[in-house]
């Protein structure tokens, strides 16, 4: 369950950091995701900025919450780790309903219109979060082969999980 707790960290960790740097760094990025949140949820223009702000400070806040030494640390991480992903989740089974294909603008620039595989990535990463946070209960030694394994894995999921559109970009049949 160490070796988990370890992973899922990172792994969390790395997506949250990524998602904060895509949205604060690069000419244009954070009202970029200001439209892209207006465009995602039906709220007023009033409501939109702050709502955009406070879903980059909550993400920003996993961040340091994940990287603490402390347990306690770990599992406030992974839980605000999770009703975030949640909340994303929502909003955009919201917007899928409403019909509206807003680009994805979860790690940054993008023209990945959002569709049902964000849902299953944010499912599965809250899935992660929670299991996660079960397994930051988990004390012990740990084996610094293990702990290497277990960041190793957790930093190369959460870089798939960031490139996801991109490589799926990639590999998708070349148009004749």
């Amino acid at each position: 369950m160490l070796y988990l707790a370890i992973g899922m960290r990172c792994l969390i960790g790395a997506v949250f950091l990524v998602s904060v740097l895509g949205k604060t760094t690069g000419r244009g990025a954070y009202a970029a995701f200001v439209v892209s949140v207006r465009e995602l949820l039906p709220l007023s223009r009033t409501v939109t900025r702050p709502a955009a702000a406070l879903v980059v400070l909550g993400e920003a806040a996993i961040i340091p919450l994940l990287a603490l030494p402390q347990p306690l640390a770990h599992q406030t991480g992974f839980a605000l780790a999770a009703v975030l992903l949640a909340a994303f989740t929502a909003a955009i089974a919201g917007s899928l309903r409403r019909g509206s294909r807003t680009p994805c603008r979860c790690f940054g620039a993008s023209t990945t219109p959002l569709g049902p595989r964000h849902l299953v990535r944010n499912l599965l990463l809250a899935a992660g979060a929670t299991a996660g946070a079960t397994a930051a209960a988990a004390a012990g030694p740990a084996h610094p082969g293990g702990v290497l394994a277990a960041v190793f894995a957790g930093l190369l999921l959460g870089a798939l999980v960031t490139l996801l559109d991109d490589l799926l970009y990639l590999l998708r049949p070349a148009a004749v």
